[in-house]
């Protein structure tokens, strides 16, 4: 399967072609473990499985990193506010080390939940303090820093391609500009590539180093963490689109500063998820995690399915109607492998026919056109109204799909049902007047009744031969 993915480096659709024959390198942004996650974050998590899964699809071996940042990330980009694990810190009254280990288990937890495959190698910031003391000392050596009240500095007019990723104009980046809260910098644009206490002397995690006791900017975390696991030059890199203008910009001066090379061949990045206000944003207060969406009822497969359903290079407008809409599609999915398991005594075709390859050749195109996922959600719902396909076809089919979609459908267990005259009578009772509420088109009290029913773990399906009970475990 041929792959062809948008490359933020020049913002057109390429070929993919990788460095070593048969492997990708690939490193993503992780998140920084001073809060949950909100789902706005794991839209981002959603779209590098994706593109991992797609890529292991195609048979290539995968090497994933995401990084823990859990220390170094100030609450603005630009070198600008606080410690965001020093600010949850004063905001909880635990330390910044228990804040790290409780929301890097919560993040854990979150993609384990959407079915996301965990990365390869999940390196934590504070294990790698000597790699990136190492960084800024080979950059020290090749001309790129400066000191300056006891910090030390990237000095971008030094690195004549800065700002490609980008594609801003060299005019912003004018030496004579000054940023009013760091007057240290020789250009308002250069940035910290190692704090010391002159700038929070009440900093909770420091460490020595040739310039002082400090830490180290954030920048400069993910340049010695993904160059450590994958070298020196890799394939991919991902990121939401928020980290284009000065974060992954700032990669790559320092990284190719360093090393005298071009670094990453394939930058790839995710939009927005919109709510009503705007960009989803903790530092906002308007977020939501994954907790929420399951505390209201969502299984979080239907997130998933929810945030498949848009391009990933497009704006996601989220609303609680539209991830109910995709609940509904996902359950009404579910369903339907479990029918096919049912009439196949779960036994898919050994191989899939000419009809069925004509499907999976549809779906791999749209996949390999830069991860079309609406395209490929649309390709499965064709394949599964086609009459024409026989039950063991189209199993097959959907077992082939979801080596992307991710749905787990293959491990889609089969619930026990039964009639609703084998229930006790209460259980018995509330069935029976929902199916009056039905037939009176009363939906709001049906499902009202229904809700009830799950409350005492049962659900109910509706079939033409009747109503059917299983146990909601």
């Amino acid at each position: 399967m041929k792959l062809r993915f948008f490359n933020t480096m020049g913002r057109i659709v390429e070929d993919f072609k990788t460095i070593e024959s048969g492997v990708v390198n690939m490193y993503c942004c992780g998140p920084t473990v001073y809060n949950y996650a909100h789902i706005g974050n794991l839209r981002a998590y959603l779209f590098d499985d994706i593109l991992r899964r797609t890529l292991e699809y195609a048979g290539y071996n995968v090497n994933h990193v995401v990084n823990i940042t859990d220390v170094g990330h100030l609450t603005d980009d630009n070198d600008d506010g606080e410690d965001k694990m020093l600010k949850s810190s004063r905001e909880t009254g635990k330390s910044v080390w228990d804040i790290s280990k409780f929301f890097t288990e919560a993040f854990f937890k979150d993609i384990d939940n959407l079915n996301i495959v965990r990365p390869t190698v999940t390196p934590k910031a504070t294990d790698h303090i000597q790699e990136m003391i190492n960084l800024i000392k080979r950059l020290e050596s090749r001309g790129f820093t400066y000191e300056s009240a006891g910090n030390v500095y990237f000095d971008i007019d030094k690195f004549p391609d800065y700002g490609k990723l980008a594609l801003r104009d060299r005019q912003d980046f004018s030496a004579g500009a000054r940023i009013a809260v760091d007057p240290n910098k020789k250009n308002a644009h250069d940035f910290v590539l190692w704090f010391t206490k002159s700038k929070f002397e009440d900093q909770a995690m420091q460490w020595d180093s040739p310039w002082g006791r400090g830490y180290p900017g954030w920048h400069i975390e993910c340049s010695a963490m993904s160059m450590k696991y994958l070298g020196d030059q890799f394939d991919i890199h991902c990121g939401g689109i928020d980290h284009i203008s000065i974060h992954h910009t700032n990669e790559i001066a320092q990284s190719e500063a360093a090393t005298g090379k071009k670094w990453v061949n394939y930058w790839m990045h995710n939009e927005f998820l919109i709510m009503n206000k705007g960009k989803m944003a903790k530092s906002a207060g308007n977020f939501l995690t994954l907790d929420t969406l399951i505390e209201e009822g969502f299984d979080p497969l239907d997130y998933r399915y929810f945030s498949l359903g848009g391009h990933y290079r497009s704006q996601l407008q989220f609303t609680v109607e539209s991830l109910s809409s995709a609940k509904s599609a996902r359950e009404n999915l579910f369903d339907r492998v479990i029918q096919l398991k049912k009439d196949t005594n779960n036994t898919p075709s050994v191989s899939a026919g000419d009809l069925a390859k004509e499907y999976i050749a549809k779906f791999q195109d749209h996949i390999s056109n830069d991860l079309n996922t609406p395209m490929g959600l649309a390709d499965l719902w064709l394949m599964l109204k086609d009459s024409k396909l026989s039950s063991e076809d189209k199993l097959y089919v959907v077992y082939d799909f979801d080596r992307i979609l991710g749905f787990d459908l293959e491990n889609l267990s089969i619930p026990e049902e039964r009639k609703v005259d084998d229930l006790d009578p209460e259980i018995k009772n509330i069935i029976d007047l929902r199916n009056t509420a039905r037939s009176e088109k009363d939906w709001k009290k049906a499902d009202e009744l229904r809700d009830l029913l799950l409350s005492k773990g049962i659900a109910i399906k509706d079939t033409p031969s009747g109503t059917e009970w299983s146990k909601n475990v």
